[in-house]
């Protein structure tokens, strides 16, 4: 058996068409269930989750407490079976999702984490611009669908269309709580950073070429405001993930030097691009200033951090 394992907030624009692609799925070999967390919804959520009680196999959870992975750990207590599929409440699977994701783990025991494709499902078609400036992956988690099967990096398993072995939750790893969605500002990277833990424990992963979702994206997910408030969050992960790494200066003071002569650079850069009419270097520059923003953000934030402030989620 398998489960699966949706948080969402404020998600009554897109489960209506997420849980009635949910309605098509084609059972896995030993079943499923599926555990929804409403973290903290305003918006008619239980409501509309109710509604589907009769055509799914769902469990309904609430967690008052709003961050995407507070919601993920309190759902962990309600996974039954062997295998912990992830997705999110705007993520659309094919009809053979649960079928091809539990056929490629019981093909690779000797892997634990397991990542599916994902494709863009545009509510508006996009602007040529966003196609070619736009770092894809970062903005809207998408992969390449040209990628085979086989051995994968962790860092390229996003959350939409995910899975990994429940024994790996059953003994005691969680979601890192302090990252990830929530309110207000936050640093990206919640899976990225689960991801990275486990793979220093020596568990691999495995890319299902056959297991697709289609990710929704919003008119609003296109506009280049959106996309460059992305990188302020995408920046911040990056601190996160980066500190850990051999030669990477540790704290905020230490890294004002490095931070300092990226921005000066990059700033340099974005007045070239503008001043030859390069919109489209402009732009990619003024993401990379804002990632670096991000990260100046994180790491001050951390020098901040009271101790034992994360021990509850490690």
């Amino acid at each position: 058996m398998l489960t699966v394992l949706i948080a969402t907030h404020n998600g009554s624009r897109t489960l209506p068409e997420v849980l009635g692609a949910y309605c098509l799925l084609a059972p896995p070999a030993g079943g499923w269930k599926l555990v929804i967390v409403d973290n903290a919804s305003t918006d008619g959520t239980r409501e509309l989750i109710h509604s589907f009680d009769a055509r799914l196999p769902v469990s309904y959870l609430f967690e008052a407490e709003q961050g995407q992975n507070v919601a993920r750990n309190r759902a962990l207590f309600s996974i039954d079976g062997d295998l912990v599929v992830l997705s999110d409440d705007d993520a659309i699977p094919r009809p053979d999702w649960l079928v091809q994701m539990r056929s490629a783990a019981d093909a690779n025991p000797d892997f634990g984490i397991f990542g599916g494709v994902i494709l863009p499902r545009w509510k508006a078609p996009p602007d040529p611009w966003l196609l070619r400036w736009a770092p894809l992956q970062p903005c809207f988690a998408i992969t390449d669908p040209g990628w085979e099967d086989g051995p994968i990096k962790s860092d390229f398993v996003f959350s939409p269309n995910m899975a990994i072995r429940a024994e790996v939750f059953r003994e005691g790893r969680r979601f890192d709580e302090s990252i990830g969605p929530r309110r207000g500002s936050y640093a990206m990277g919640s899976e990225t950073e689960l991801m990275r833990r486990l793979t220093e424990e020596g568990i691999r992963a495995w890319h299902v070429r056959r297991s697709v979702v289609e990710h929704v994206i919003r008119s609003t997910q296109m506009t280049p405001e959106w996309i460059l408030a992305r990188a302020v969050r995408y920046g911040r992960g990056q601190y996160r993930w980066r500190r850990r790494e051999p030669g990477t200066p540790s704290g905020f003071l230490a890294s004002v030097p490095s931070l300092l002569r990226g921005f000066l650079s990059l700033s340099a850069r974005i007045a070239a691009a503008n001043w030859r009419g390069d919109s489209e270097e402009a732009f990619r520059r003024r993401w990379d200033r804002n990632c670096l923003i991000g990260r100046a953000a994180e790491a001050f934030a951390r020098s901040e951090e009271k101790p034992g402030l994360r021990a509850r989620s490690r």
